[in-house]
């Protein structure tokens, strides 16, 4: 059971966070990388670090004989697998355990067991732990599946049995729908997992989502960390969490919590573990599925218990016993998660790839990251770039530290769903402790609109930057006539008239609207600054990526600027209608659904990306004939690459 040298089967802020502790424990660590990630920060932190292969992650992360070879050749006698990729691989634990390494983290028998969806489903049956009424079944044949769900009820919840991180899981509003849900969620769980099994389960409407945080060691102790509330999602996908819940009692707690122990008792299971629930209005509760591993949002259960979690993974795989029993838990405060992703809020959440030319996290949370300025996002994995986590003694404390941290937290060279959170940790049904897994849903007109006095002074800050140049602060010496500039914010184009007066002072109109007076108060070399607009000053920073691109921090959000001053002005009617479908994202093309030649009609589906370890439809923009398709199945596409073209039928 000794060992020295851990290698962590895992990339980004998850690497980052295991190695952290195991350096404080006087572990050496081992990172492993594709080539995407040659210079990323989980690297640069590792004692050590071993290249196992192509961008792709069945070619790297997923490369189970890469991985254990990388562990042989740095002198690893353990392997962390992290939480993802082959976190809950019963096949990977069995070579780590054929190869002599110590997994940090459960027998390859328990994650069979409780790994497969359907097989975790029957023995919690067994065991006497409610489970959601559904179909897990051997036969896969459509027909079959067909016939359950209508037997099930609708709406259907269609999942994955090897599934995770919403993959592989669609909602099936009623029988018209079925065939195709059912076929894209097989075809994502099959590029995601290898495996398109699913099982089907009736849907709880506007339920919690419930989980549990167990800890069991190799001498049969077990113990539950109370639990945690997953219910804000956005496509199946957590996007923030919390300890406690607002939505269970005590009473309530000791049940969920003493069903968890005994379901992990039961399987022999050992190391962590999370079991979730689906928690309804009345206070009933069925299983889901067990994660036979740490996860991602572990951060806020160590806050309240203030232990640490990978700590306890360490010394359980270790042989030693749990250092503590349930009556030794003691919960303080409460702790909230935010997940801030790469991806488009405003455009159904599409990932984002690309560079971070700023990266400035806040000093008042704890902030899991691996991200650095000039740090690259690759497409070929999850969206996630950082996981911003608060503590107070109360749970409206804890909200307010958040928010403000997510407010100061600076993210600039893509889009991410920074602004998303706040206004979702903002909103009333979150505040007052109500948000189920429909509240991003029933919320969405209010969490998505626009802000119209923030995107307004910050159209003014824009001009004020252009106006600066690159030389930064104005010349004493500077003219004061008219300057005419025409930028584009966030997509929106502006036209401005900025004339000097003197002393960092300038009027601004607007769109043809009356000036504002704007001041430059201070300018850092960083690019951070204090401006005042109409007598009230403000806080942003601004990021130079060209001579025509910039970045701006302000209130929170992140603008992307253009300047578009030299470019010639479209003629009207020039722009849309061109018949041309784009990649909306960095992706492979994982399936091509016409061919060149065939009848269309507009929002018919085209073609399948991929892309941070989604399926993302792309469908054409208009009726025509399919003129020519400029990508194949396998191929990596840029954003806004030509996918195909459509012309007159």
């Amino acid at each position: 059971m000794s060992f020295s040298k851990i290698l962590i089967a895992n990339r980004g802020e998850i690497a980052v966070r295991v190695m952290r502790t195991a350096r404080a424990m006087g572990y050496r660590t081992v990172a492993v990388y594709s080539s995407a990630d040659a210079d990323a920060e989980h690297v640069r932190q590792a004692d050590q670090a071993v290249w196992i292969g192509e961008p792709l992650p069945a070619q790297s992360y997923l490369n189970i004989a890469a991985i254990v070879e990388a562990a042989r050749s740095s002198g690893a006698e353990a392997v962390h697998p992290g939480y993802g990729f082959l976190a809950e691989n019963a096949e990977f634990a069995q070579a780590c355990r054929d190869a002599g390494l110590v997994f940090i983290g459960p027998s390859p028998e328990a994650i069979r067991a409780m790994g497969d969806k359907a097989g975790a489903k029957r023995l919690m049956q067994a065991a006497g732990v409610a489970c959601i009424p559904g179909y897990q079944g051997e036969d896969q044949s459509a027909a079959t599946l067909a016939a359950e769900a209508a037997r099930i009820g609708w709406p259907v919840m269609i999942k994955a049995t090897a599934g995770g991180g919403g993959r592989g899981m669609r909602l099936a509003p009623s029988a018209d729908a079925f065939a195709e849900l059912l076929q894209s969620a097989q075809s994502e769980a099959l590029h995601a997992f290898g495996d398109a099994t699913v099982i089907l389960e009736r849907a709880i409407a506007a339920p919690r989502h419930i989980e549990i945080q167990v800890f069991a060691d190799r001498q049969g102790n077990a113990i539950h960390l109370g639990e945690r509330d997953c219910s804000v999602q956005r496509r199946h996908q957590k996007l923030i969490e919390e300890t406690p819940s607002p939505a269970v009692p005590e009473a309530l707690r000791e049940r969920m919590g003493a069903a968890a122990v005994a379901a992990a008792k039961v399987i022999g299971y050992e190391g962590a573990g999370t079991l979730e629930f689906l928690l309804d209005a009345k206070g009933e509760y069925w299983f889901m599925e067990m994660n036979t591993r740490l996860q991602v949002e572990h951060p806020v259960t160590e806050a309240v218990t203030g232990l640490d979690l990978v700590e306890l993974q360490l010394r359980v795989a270790a042989g030693e016993p749990l250092p503590l029993a349930q009556q030794d838990v003691r919960m303080s405060g409460h702790a909230i998660e935010v997940r801030l992703c790469a991806e488009d809020p405003q455009q159904s959440f599409v990932p984002q790839s690309g560079t971070l030319a700023a990266w400035r996290p806040s000093a008042a949370l704890r902030i899991e990251h691996a991200l650095r300025d000039g740090a690259a996002v690759p497409p070929f994995y999850d969206s996630m770039i950082a996981k911003l986590v608060a503590h107070g003694r109360t749970r409206e404390e804890a909200r307010r530290r958040l928010i403000a941290g997510l407010q100061d937290t600076v993210a600039l060279g893509l889009a991410t769903n920074q602004r998303f959170l706040q206004r979702a940790l903002s909103h009333p049904a979150f505040a007052g402790g109500s948000a189920t897994t429909a509240f991003i849903a029933e919320h969405a007109e209010a969490l998505l609109a626009p802000d119209p006095a923030t995107e307004r002074r910050a159209a003014w800050l824009a001009a004020l930057l252009l106006q600066l140049g690159e030389r930064g602060w104005p010349s004493p010496l500077a003219h004061t006539l008219p300057n005419a500039l025409r930028f584009s914010l966030d997509g929106m184009v502006h036209a401005a008239r900025v004339t000097p007066q003197g002393a960092g002072r300038f009027d601004v109109a607007l769109d043809a609207a009356a000036p504002a007076r704007i001041e430059l108060l201070s300018l850092a070399c960083d690019g951070a600054l204090r401006f005042s607009c109409d007598g009230v000053s403000e806080l942003a920073m601004a990021v130079r990526e060209s001579t025509v691109r910039q970045w701006i921090h302000f209130r929170g959000q992140a603008f992307e600027l253009q300047d578009l001053t030299h470019v010639a002005v479209p003629r009207a009617g020039a722009a849309g209608g061109d018949g041309l479908l784009r990649a909306s994202m960095n992706g492979r093309v994982i399936a091509l659904l016409v061919a060149e030649g065939d009848a269309v009609a507009a929002g018919q589906p085209i073609a399948t990306l991929e892309a941070m370890k989604m399926e993302h439809v792309h469908c054409a923009p208009r009726a025509g004939r399919v003129a020519a398709l400029h990508v194949t199945v396998g191929a990596q596409v840029a954003a806004r690459h030509v996918v195909a073209e459509i012309a007159d039928a």
